[in-house]
């Protein structure tokens, strides 16, 4: 098959952590050819969904983890797999790219469905499950978010698109900040914040659980450094092995369902304690930690999926 890779550069990424690469790494090994373009460089050209990039072949070497051909033009419906891979954050450039990828249906199959990534960003998917989730508000006015906070004491703060665990805070009760973080917030963006229940099970880590079309394949925990509250692999988490719970199996047969009819093959949700916080549609991680771990090839069973489809 062709298989086109829409992300960050990859020159950049960390060969031993980064999902894409791995992704990438496993297609080429079932005998699949690759094209590497930035979301900077897709296009829509009288009709056509176009791309500016490079032909690839990807290797597991430090500092060179790609070899890129000459820079050229394609047409992505000529592709059979075209991937979504950049990083949030989930703005306009984002949610622009997803409206042109949109355009390839019927042609070209692109994973996850640019469609529902569009409409189901992380922070937002997890409201359609309330039974399964903290207390959560999604709010820009000051008062209802000062309300929330009196009512539940302890809080987690931060921005309702962000990523990686940037721009999230931990306001306990008696903390005095809550109007000058609203302040800087808001005097950059106009988009809401996201507040909700802070969860002191996450000292033992936030689990993130992958999911394959649907089904559950395993789990890492993440565990936060000493002195922090984020348990992000970005800002400092440590990753360690651990096995799914009977809860954790509660909530991937909740949304699991909902997940395979929407096209969204490759996820990853984030558990802590009892309770699911986010829902990772735009650019989920962990299948190298996962695989080191467990022993399992979680980038086959993937393309496993996306093979099935075609």
């Amino acid at each position: 098959m062709k298989i086109a890779f829409q992300m960050d550069p990859i020159t950049d990424v960390d060969i031993n952590a980064d999902s894409s690469f791995r992704l990438a790494e496993e297609a080429q090994a079932r005998g699949h050819s690759l094209f590497f373009y930035g979301p900077d460089q897709l296009a829509y050209q009288e009709g056509r969904i176009t791309a500016r990039g490079h032909d690839m072949m990807v290797q597991r070497v430090a500092g060179t983890p790609a070899e890129l051909g000459p820079r050229r033009e394609v047409d992505l419906s000529d592709f059979d797999v075209v991937w979504l891979r950049q990083d949030p954050p989930f703005d306009m450039h984002y949610i622009t790219s997803t409206h042109l990828l949109d355009r390839l249906k019927g042609q070209t199959l692109v994973v996850n469905d640019p469609f529902w990534v569009r409409n189901y960003p992380e922070k937002l998917l997890v409201l359609d499950f309330p039974e399964l989730t903290p207390p959560t508000t999604v709010a820009r006015d000051l008062d209802t978010i000062k309300a929330f906070k009196e009512k539940h004491g302890d809080i987690i703060l931060k921005p309702l698109y962000g990523n990686g665990g940037a721009g999230v805070f931990r306001l306990d009760a008696n903390d005095r900040n809550l109007t000058s973080l609203h302040e800087l917030f808001t005097g950059f963006s106009r988009e809401p914040l996201i507040v909700q229940k802070f969860l002191p099970d996450v000292s033992n880590g936030d689990k993130r659980v992958i999911l394959v079309d649907g089904e559950p394949v395993g789990a890492i925990n993440r565990v936060p450094a000493a002195g922090e509250t984020r348990s992000n692999m970005h800002v400092g988490g440590r990753p360690e092995k651990i096995s799914l719970s009977g809860r954790d199996r509660e909530i991937c047969a909740a949304i699991g369902p909902l997940l395979r009819e929407k096209g969204q093959v490759f996820v990853g949700i984030d558990v802590i304690g009892d309770y699911l916080t986010e829902i990772n549609v735009t650019s989920p991680t962990g299948i190298q930690e996962l695989e080191r771990f467990d022993g399992v090839n979680i980038a086959e069973k993937i393309w496993q999926a996306i093979e099935a489809k075609l």
